[in-house]
């Protein structure tokens, strides 16, 4: 059989979503032992990892053979497998969290942990405060080369700073999903 290539694009339990090079989505499963070999994660690929794959002709889905070597990732600790962790998005050019000073508050400890992750994976990171236009002060901050943004995406202010994640292969993270939602849907400036 001819070997494919792609990259992950969706993963639900037992299925991945692969994109080829010509755009066309394949459903793919990964080869039954593929699980068991020596892989310390609870899931051994991630939504942006670059696999090879069989097609299988007659059902139309195909069969993940091998993943090519991750660039960075962003991972978690499993919740309930202590000592595993959790994959969420592998070959990140840019990582965004959105993040707010208060309806609701994102706890610093939040903000955090997910720029340590991103810092220690070799993640740039992008912080957007969301919800300023509910603020009087207005502060910029930028450490270490890092950008951060501040958006009220309900008014569409600083959206076009988002242009940069989103011509890039980019996580999108928050600690509220509305939030996430509320952002990720605004229209870009320009676009």
């Amino acid at each position: 059989m001819a070997m494919n290539k792609g990259l992950v694009v969706k993963t639900t339990g037992k299925w991945y979503k692969v994109r080829t090079s010509d755009g066309e989505v394949i459903d793919c499963r990964l080869r039954g032992n593929f699980r068991i070999k020596g892989i310390k994660s609870t899931n051994p690929i991630a939504v942006g990892d670059f696999v090879e794959f069989e097609l299988q002709t007659t059902e139309g889905t195909g069969l993940i053979t091998a993943v090519e070597e991750r660039r960075n990732c962003i991972i978690r600790r499993s919740t309930k497998l202590s000592k595993q962790t959790h994959i969420i998005a592998a070959n990140l050019d840019q990582a965004c969290l959105v993040a707010t000073i208060g309806f609701p508050r994102t706890s610093t400890g939040f903000i955090d942990r997910f720029l340590v992750t991103a810092e220690a994976y070799h993640v740039p990171c992008t912080l957007d405060f969301n919800k300023t236009d509910l603020y009087d002060d207005v502060f910029y901050l930028d450490h270490n080369g890092r950008l951060e943004v501040l958006t009220a995406s309900l008014q569409g202010t600083g959206l076009y700073t988002w242009v940069r994640c989103w011509e890039a292969n980019a996580a999108f993270s928050a600690q509220s999903v509305a939030d996430a939602r509320m952002t990720a849907k605004r229209p870009i400036p320009g676009s």
